[in-house]
């Protein structure tokens, strides 16, 4: 039933053809969508930012390692969670991994129920990475929409001025500020001040 959804998406980078397929044999069993990859390399050219997603990759491969794979990604600001799989001489490298990121390791033979419930705390980490990301760009495409007259009112607006005030900090009529207030709240579709507060700041603007 190639109806039912897929859990989400797990890269394998593994330049050792048995871990690829027994880790997909046992992730696919588990109805999760597996790609799988020989090579950072070759990962790197088909790897879509769209997708929620997590990655599990050797540490030590031929060509790009998995550590430099890491760098690439960091780089590249990617949300992907990251896995590595290591030898039982590795975890010291695989500890300065997590302080770059990484979500954890996982030493080989693997456990199986360890891995499984590690894929699943990744992709619930993908997710919510994944939500903070659309929401960022979704925000971002309402407020492109806004003059820059409209995002002068909308600033003062978000430090708590009044009507008055911003009228005189921007030499413009109290009437002119109340017409812009009207558009911005129209063109960021928000009923309440609350509503513009929370697009005007973004994810965590609770704080504010």
């Amino acid at each position: 039933m190639s109806l039912i959804p897929k859990k989400g998406t797990v890269y394998v980078v593994d330049d050792d053809e048995a871990v690829r397929d027994s880790l997909q044999w046992l992730l696919e069993g588990k109805d999760y969508r597996v790609r799988c990859f020989d090579s950072a390399e070759s990962f790197l050219a088909r790897y879509d930012p769209r997708e929620v997603a997590c990655l599990i990759v050797d540490i030590r491969m031929g060509g790009m390692t998995g550590l430099e794979l890491q760098d690439r990604l960091v780089e590249r600001k990617s949300p992907l969670p990251i896995v590595f799989i290591t030898g039982h001489g590795d975890v010291p490298m695989a500890v300065n991994t997590m302080k770059k990121g990484a979500l954890d390791f996982i030493q080989k033979p693997f456990n199986e129920e360890e891995l499984l419930g590690l894929v699943e705390r990744m992709l619930d980490h993908a997710r919510e990475a994944f939500a903070d990301y659309q929401q960022a760009a979704s925000r971002d495409a309402l407020l492109s929409k806004l003059t820059s007259r409209e995002a002068q009112v909308l600033e003062r607006i978000v430090a708590g001025r009044l009507n008055k005030q911003i009228a005189d900090d921007l030499g413009i009529s109290i009437k002119t500020v109340e017409a812009h207030r009207a558009n911005i709240m129209e063109k960021l579709n928000a009923n309440t001040v609350a509503d513009l507060l929370k697009i005007a700041l973004g994810p965590g603007s609770a704080k504010a």
